[in-house]
């Protein structure tokens, strides 16, 4: 038997799993790493967070990404050689966060490796009538140059399963934050603020009239960040969103800016920066003659943007004026301009960040993937119905060499 077969054999019987989760995200600020130990699988999980980092992206990496990022025209040579490429860097990166909590890598059982997203396209987007009613969602970081660099059994490509299930690719977080977060005692939102907004919403358990589910919510950060690199190159974002905290909401902007159909589109739903781009920012500066726009009256208008694309989502879930118990994470929690406007656009709900619960919200979405690896292993698709999301077991597998 091939010796790598007869390991995940081994760590599929085993009662706890040494894994590294990997995530890089649309504001490609790094590569988040979290080591974890996550003990059983299914329902009775239990993680443990043993070290955690984000490794900044150098100018050239994010360059790199950039050419290709959201693109409807790049080069297939340029594509093909990035691939590789990321999955040696995040290799690389790998080994130096397990040198430096002094981790040896045959310590680790599986990584998983969430690659970078450089395209994403569900059907109801795409508007291709050739591939009419299919998704689909492009990761580099191929999870073969990991396994074979790190010696480390890799799960990747996350997503595709979702798709081939009949799921739009993303987003995925339902599958670990109903496994590590469901609470028997209250109904809560598990927002993420990262390039995209997106939530989880999580009946109390034994709530049997309502279904756990996760979709995407509209822009979180991309736009934001975007539009500072954009005005002021010397910044990668808004910090604290004191830019945007100067300036005022322009109402003529925003309304054209909320008019997208995506808005509207009933949840579950996905989109991507190929649909929250410059150019529709662009498009609608043009058609409410604001492209002078001070950049803090721009940046405060985008700001509400995000917040009310969270607001009107979870109204369409829940109803108006929901009253719900909110947790977040990503980037977007350093945000204290994004912050105030959720909270003013929703009044009733409470809300925290997922370190209340345990888990750091920088750290979150590395984690998450981290337990999808360990279900690929060791778990069975969740028998609990999950609104929109196909009851799957995501990952591929890459032995070492």
């Amino acid at each position: 038997m091939n010796p790598h077969v007869a390991r995940l054999y081994q760590l599929a019987q085993q009662p706890s799993r040494r894994v590294v989760g990997l995530m890089s995200g649309t504001s490609l600020d790094g590569l988040d790493v979290a080591l974890c130990c996550v003990h059983g699988h299914g329902t009775s999980t239990k993680l443990e967070l043993e070290q955690f980092t984000t490794v900044p992206y150098s100018d050239t990496v994010r360059h790199r990404i950039r050419q290709v990022f959201a693109q409807p025209q790049v080069s297939l040579e340029y594509l093909t050689l990035l691939h590789p490429w990321i999955g040696q860097l995040h290799a690389d990166m790998v080994l130096d966060c397990l040198r430096a909590w002094q981790v040896p890598p045959e310590a680790v059982d599986l990584l998983a490796s969430h690659g970078q997203t450089v395209f994403h396209a569900p059907h109801h987007q795409h508007q291709q009538p050739d591939f009419a009613g299919r998704s689909a969602t492009l990761q580099l970081g191929d999870g073969d140059q990991l396994a074979v660099r790190t010696g480390i059994i890799t799960v990747s490509d996350f997503r595709q399963k979702h798709v081939a299930a009949g799921g739009e690719g993303a987003p995925l977080a339902t599958y670990g934050d109903y496994l590590l977060l469901s609470s028997s005692t209250e109904a809560r939102v598990l927002l993420n603020l990262g390039g995209i907004a997106n939530f989880t919403f999580l009946p109390r358990l034994g709530d049997a009239s309502l279904l756990p589910f996760s979709t995407d919510a509209g822009p979180g950060n991309t736009l934001l960040d975007a539009t500072v690199r954009q005005r002021l190159p010397e910044l990668a974002y808004d910090e604290g969103g004191k830019l945007a905290a100067a300036g005022k909401v322009h109402a003529g902007l925003l309304a054209h800016l909320l008019n997208a159909s995506f808005f509207t589109a009933p949840v579950p739903k996905t989109t991507g920066p190929e649909l929250f781009s410059a150019a529709y920012v662009r498009q609608a500066q043009e058609r409410t003659q604001t492209q002078h726009l001070p950049l803090e009256d721009l940046l405060a208008t985008l700001t509400e943007v995000s917040a009310a694309g969270v607001a009107l989502a979870l109204e369409q879930t829940c109803g108006k004026q929901p009253a719900l118990a909110i947790y977040a994470s990503g980037g977007g929690v350093h945000n204290a301009a994004l912050l105030a406007a959720l909270q003013r656009r929703l009044p009733a709900c409470t809300f925290a960040t997922t370190s209340s619960l345990g888990v750091p919200p920088d750290a979150k979405e590395a984690i998450l993937f981290a337990l999808l690896a360990n279900e690929t292993v060791a778990g069975t698709p969740l028998a609990v119905p999950l609104a929109g999301i196909p009851a799957v077991l995501c990952g591929k597998i890459s032995l070492p060499a």
